[in-house]
């Protein structure tokens, strides 16, 4: 028997993804339907959440909270895309250069937000950027890697769970008909059940949750 928990989501629209499944459920209700009696679970995610989003979320964690789950950066990253794909440079070297600024922005940001949330105390999973997106081109694909690569170090120097989206959200039907950067209803079950699997049946030796 599981003792009680409440498991708090925090971030964006991965996880605050209703208005995107019209008759559908959403990631906290497949959620909810799959913990064990006397669990409870919170979304303070909001759609369109950035990482300067978060600190407002945590002011707002309810007593009795027992774990944390955390998916932003998406939102940052597209306000980076404009540099990144369409940015004139005069070389291979200052392209790279000021990828390695951007890189540098967003790590100090992200680690500095991981910071406030791991002062909060409890367990924490921290989700990747997923890049399996209808549509998406080999240019987004590859700058979406560099954010992630800065939110899996972090999570790791962070002692935190990491939910590997890249492998979880990794088909067409798990993005929503209505937008396609937002979980389908499907896919918002596919988050969930790595959720309930951070929480009840972490993979022996790994942080990794796919």
């Amino acid at each position: 028997m599981h003792l009680a928990g409440h498991v708090v989501l925090l971030g964006d629209s991965v996880f605050d993804n209703a208005a995107y499944v019209p008759g559908g459920p959403a990631v906290i209700e497949h959620l909810r339907r799959m913990l064990p009696p006397r669990w409870e679970a919170t979304l303070l995610a909001v759609d369109g959440a950035t990482i300067a989003s978060v600190d407002a979320q945590l002011q707002r964690i309810p007593q009795g909270a027992t774990h944390l789950v955390l998916s932003v950066g998406g939102n940052d990253a597209l306000g980076y895309a404009g540099f990144l794909l369409t940015e004139p440079t005069d070389s291979f070297a200052s392209a790279l250069a000021g990828i390695a600024r951007i890189r540098d922005e967003f790590a100090r940001e992200y680690r500095a937000m991981l910071d406030e949330v791991r002062a909060v105390g409890l367990p924490l999973a921290v989700c990747t950027i997923y890049d399996s997106i209808p549509g998406l081109g080999e240019a987004e694909l590859a700058g979406v890697s560099i954010f992630n690569d800065v939110i899996t170090r972090c999570a790791f120097a962070a002692g935190a769970t990491l939910l590997d989206l890249r492998l979880i959200s990794n088909e067409s039907t798990d993005y929503a008909a209505v937008s396609p950067i937002e979980p389908s209803a499907s896919g918002g079950g596919k988050i969930a059940r790595a959720i309930h699997t951070a929480l009840f049946h972490p993979q022996r030796g790994s942080r990794v949750v796919v």
